[in-house]
């Protein structure tokens, strides 16, 4: 299963590159950062594994972290208990975000973008319709993207145990950030 993602990402550039498209950018550097505020517990966790593609003739994009890659955490069982219990990681390794860009661009400009990419967003084996707002930049002939936005757990079937509900927020904070060049 954990190929499968690269074999996917693989798969999306070759079809992008059949349809005649020469414009596809690839992450050279990617992180992602969560933060659950509870009212008993500060959960922070990120990982430096995130993939991604955009095509930007196309205006679409694909997006993937392995769930296992992500460190922190306030102990280690807490980050065991983030794969095994909450995640499930061995059975839904990967997070995913597949869509498309909703503003025209010129991405032959450098300066700085608010956009919006809607499509969907999988975490836990759910899959969720999202638009997600980002700043963009284009720097150099290089895409740096930045976005914020949250997750709720129950939209994601995530389950919280009541024992430690107060230690878990319902409604994560996730940061991205990302630098692409051209592929």
């Amino acid at each position: 299963m954990k190929h499968f993602k690269q074999i996917w990402l693989f798969i999306f550039l070759v079809f992008t590159w059949l349809n005649g498209f020469t414009q596809v950018y690839q992450t050279i550097e990617g992180n992602v950062f969560f933060k659950s505020d509870a009212p008993l517990e500060i959960i922070e966790a990120k990982s430096k594994k995130l993939k991604g593609a955009i095509n930007i003739s196309k205006r679409t994009f694909a997006f993937s972290i392995p769930i296992r890659s992500f460190e922190g955490f306030n102990s280690p069982l807490q980050r065991e208990h983030f794969n095994e219990n909450y995640l499930e990681s061995g059975q839904f390794p990967q997070a995913t975000f597949t869509g498309k860009i909703i503003e025209k661009i010129d991405f032959t400009k450098d300066g700085k973008y608010t956009l919006r990419a809607k499509g969907k967003l999988t975490i836990h084996g759910v899959t969720q319709e999202r638009i997600i707002k980002s700043q963009l930049e284009i720097k150099k002939g290089n895409l740096l993207v930045d976005t914020n936005f949250t997750i709720l757990l129950d939209e994601h079937q995530i389950r919280v145990p009541k024992i430690v509900y107060q230690k878990i927020a319902k409604e994560i904070k996730v940061n991205m950030k990302a630098v692409f060049e051209k592929y």
